[in-house]
């Protein structure tokens, strides 16, 4: 594997130090976290065998270490509302977060976008299929699903503050406002 821990800590040290402080108290326990989450991923980024994954690895070591010492009582952590416990899936918890948001949102769409969202986009349905499905044009079905993705853009940025990482992860993210009804 080519990748260079110089590269990859160029990138992640500041939104994962981020990342650290949301979960811990101690300021003094968010820098030994961040240290040791460097020196795992130092000492173990030869055995990420696709590039692709490292975003999601190294939150994976991140939230693995959290918990280790949460569990461990070896710092106090913050009041969290989500379980990181659960969070093995390899995204991120701010997509994890995030997607909960989208859901509502994608509910409250008009009734034609949401079902051109919900069919191509979580029913893996193509944007031909939805046209024949629903009787309409190509073009037609295609403008739906983009119109959708469009509002849903707004409504997200409307309600968040979102940092993003080169390949489009969500590596943190922030309410502007607490008003909103989405998330």
């Amino acid at each position: 594997m080519s990748t260079c821990i110089n590269c990859v800590w160029e990138e992640f040290s500041v939104p994962l130090k981020r990342f650290i402080k949301k979960r811990v108290a101690n300021e003094q326990d968010v820098d030994d976290i961040f240290q040791e989450i460097y020196l795992k991923i130092h000492k173990n980024i030869g055995s990420v065998m696709n590039e692709d994954k490292i975003h999601a690895w190294i939150y994976r070591v991140a939230r693995n270490t959290i918990n280790y010492r949460r569990n461990h009582n070896k710092f106090e952590i913050t009041d969290l509302t989500e379980n990181l416990e659960s969070s093995t899936n390899e995204e991120s918890s701010a997509n994890i977060e995030i997607a909960s948001c989208l859901k509502e949102m994608v509910d409250s769409l008009p009734e034609t976008y949401k079902q051109a969202i919900l069919l191509t986009e979580f029913k893996n349905m193509t944007q031909k299929e939805l046209s024949e499905k629903l009787g309409i044009s190509i073009s037609g079905a295609k403008s739906r699903v983009q119109r959708a993705r469009k509002m849903l853009k707004e409504m997200l940025l409307s309600c968040c503050q979102l940092e993003i990482d080169r390949r489009g992860n969500i590596i943190d993210y922030r309410h502007k406002n607490s008003e909103c009804k989405y998330c």
